[in-house]
């Protein structure tokens, strides 16, 4: 490989992985008040359906862990390819290996490894001090990386960029 073809190579890395860190952390600021509202509404709807059906429905409420779970997965796996918080901060979460969307199979564990290192004691995450790529545990588990929306799409092709034409 040629210094110009690895030069090319490192500037495309660096453009996925500028600042991912702290826009993750931002991002799980944002998820987390996301999640929360959801818990509420889904623990109110399932008190209610517990009151209706006298107690009967109550049990249904150890499904409420599954939330944060359910809304990682259900979202890592569209084809937003991130949650909201992500998407909001420019991050998309992809496959390793070219870069294409993760599979349900690759957000379903990417989705219960990260939940799972929160409640283990979120120091797991310092992992992605350490890692190519800034890559948490989850994301090494899972096959995925987190990286920046703008590296994808390409510089000047967001709606509010001019198209170098004059």
């Amino acid at each position: 490989m040629s210094g110009f073809q690895s030069s090319l190579r490192e500037l495309r890395e660096y453009e996925l992985m500028a600042g991912v860190l702290p826009r993750r952390f931002c991002a799980w600021l944002v998820d987390s008040a996301l999640i929360a509202i959801l818990f509420v509404f889904a623990k109110a709807v399932l008190l209610v359906f517990g009151l209706l059906t006298l107690g009967l429905g109550l049990p249904l409420l150890w499904l409420l862990p599954l939330v944060p779970v359910a809304y990682t997965v259900i979202l890592v796996a569209s084809p937003a390819s991130g949650t909201p918080g992500q998407i909001l901060l420019g991050l998309r979460v992809r496959r390793d290996d070219d870069l294409s969307r993760p599979t349900l199979q690759q957000a379903l564990i990417y989705g219960l490894g990260f939940w799972l290192t929160m409640a283990l004691g979120a120091i797991w995450l310092g992992v992605a001090l350490f890692t190519p790529r800034h890559r948490a545990l989850h994301d090494l588990v899972s096959g995925v990386v987190v990286v920046r929306n703008r590296a994808l799409t390409g510089a000047g092709s967001g709606w509010n960029m001019a198209t170098g034409t004059s």
